[in-house]
């Protein structure tokens, strides 16, 4: 897989911190057991030695992740993330119709460790996600998801326990999309075997604000990466 540089990834940046739109594929931190692959901390710190990456995103999530530059820039965006004070905006595309408006899915999860994650009403952590619908398709729905906490897979089982497992997420049961699902008439050759349209869920970090060092607030806008972008224009030519 070809890495893009740092710099080209980069959105927001001055003397504190960076926000960069994170591919899909690549991790936001060494993961367990230390694969040593390329992940946006170590790329961050080739970029700023001291650099520490503030909160982590699903592999496969793409869209804006901030890095903090110094240690007390660490600190000031930690405590934020902390006191649930960022405003962390998503957006996935589910498989079915659904009409979300201000839907709070207020689920403790559990994380046993393992990459394991469950809803759990007696041992999980408190974990809330508003949800509203963007746009509605023939057979999909584009979702804006605003998690309340940062928990594990928070948006993924979130949305599972709503009958709205996110398109191509395996694990939660949500299925991949195919062109020839959504476009009338089209046809594979017989040797081909259909690709889906997206490689991966499709969630993504679209908006971020947060507070820098001077308490004026920094606001991100992360565009959607080339397949998620596909996949909408996609559903808004064929699947409506």
């Amino acid at each position: 897989m070809k890495y893009p540089s740092f710099k080209d990834l980069i959105l927001f940046e001055n003397d504190d911190y960076i926000v960069v739109n994170k591919p899909p594929f690549v991790a936001s931190l060494d993961e367990r057991g230390g694969s040593g692959d390329v992940n946006i901390l170590r790329l961050a710190k080739q970029y700023v030695p001291d650099a520490q990456v503030a909160h982590r995103l699903d592999k496969e999530t793409s869209g804006a992740l901030v890095i903090a530059k110094t240690p007390e820039a660490y600190r000031h965006v930690s405590i934020q993330f902390e006191k649930r004070k960022v405003n962390k905006v998503y957006h996935a595309v589910v498989g079915g119709q659904y009409s979300f408006k201000d839907l709070l899915v207020d689920l403790p999860i559990l994380n046993d460790g393992n990459k394991n994650v469950t809803i759990d009403r007696k041992e999980g952590k408190r974990a809330e996600t508003w949800f509203n619908t963007i746009k509605n398709y023939r057979h999909y729905t584009l979702v804006e998801c605003k998690p309340v906490t940062g928990r594990m897979h928070q948006i993924r089982i979130h949305l599972a326990t709503q009958r709205a497992a996110i398109v191509g997420d395996h694990m939660y049961k949500g299925t991949p999309v195919f062109l020839s699902s959504i476009k009338k008439g089209y046809r594979l050759s017989k040797e081909e075997e259909e690709q889906p349209i997206m490689k991966r869920f499709a969630l993504h970090a679209r908006y971020l604000t947060f507070k820098g060092l001077d308490e004026k607030d920094i606001a991100i806008d992360a565009p959607y990466p080339k397949d998620f972008a596909t996949l909408v224009k996609l559903l808004d030519k064929f699947d409506i």
